[in-house]
């Protein structure tokens, strides 16, 4: 098994994105690159603009969604709205995460 992790691999070329993408994911998150894009890349689509003009994604397990919103204020509508967010998640790839936990990080 070569250093990038398949056998015969090697590191001195060119490796595709989602070949790349999948190997990080399996690290940090146990979704597959596709349900882990998904959130990140369709974010406002699953949860609308004005909720994602403040309030973005930072982290998904199995368990857990992480999002961080840029005032107190969104980040209290966004625990309001916890259970709808992870079933609109669950809609867009199949799955959804256990809870939602919600930080404030301003901007």
């Amino acid at each position: 098994m070569s250093a990038a992790g398949g056998p015969g691999r090697s590191d001195d070329g060119p490796r595709r994105v989602s070949e790349t993408l999948d190997e990080v994911v399996r690290r940090i998150a146990p979704q597959s690159a596709g349900e882990f894009g998904a959130v990140f890349g369709r974010w406002e689509l699953i949860v609308g603009p004005a909720i994602a003009a403040h309030v973005r994604p930072i982290r998904i397990t199995e368990e857990s969604l992480v999002v961080a919103a840029d005032h107190p204020a969104w980040a209290t509508q966004v625990r309001a709205l916890g259970a709808a967010i992870l079933a609109q998640i669950g809609e867009a790839t199949g799955k959804a995460p256990g809870r939602l936990e919600v930080v404030v990080r301003r901007s």
